[in-house]
């Protein structure tokens, strides 16, 4: 019985697209936060004169820290970003393909 429901399920247009939006979305989002990521590594690798300036005149605090926690805001944005899309459309694709095997 459940490789009979497994087969309904691969087998559903739903699914499939669910399947093909889902991996277009982590995938387009891990380049995003891989080119980032890299980005600020290469930057730290080739300019770290310039990440160690300091923001003014007399303070501690250089370019390279508001650089580092925006890389970290980057990700949970896209994080949030995925939940959100996930929360929202890969949620209804899923019910479409369990009201979908339910049916039949």
């Amino acid at each position: 019985m459940n490789d009979n429901i497994c087969q309904q399920i691969e087998n559903s247009a739903h699914y499939r697209e669910l399947v093909e939006k889902r991996q277009r979305f982590a995938y387009m989002l891990s380049i995003i936060m891989l080119i980032i990521y890299v980005g600020f590594i290469l930057l730290i690798a080739f300019a770290p004169q310039w990440l160690g300036t300091p923001l003014h005149p007399g303070t501690s605090v250089t370019r390279g820290i508001p650089i580092g926690v925006g890389v970290i805001l980057i990700s949970f944005a896209l994080t949030g970003i995925y939940i959100w899309r996930a929360n929202g459309e890969f949620d209804r694709l899923n019910k479409a393909v369990l009201r979908e095997v339910k049916a039949s």
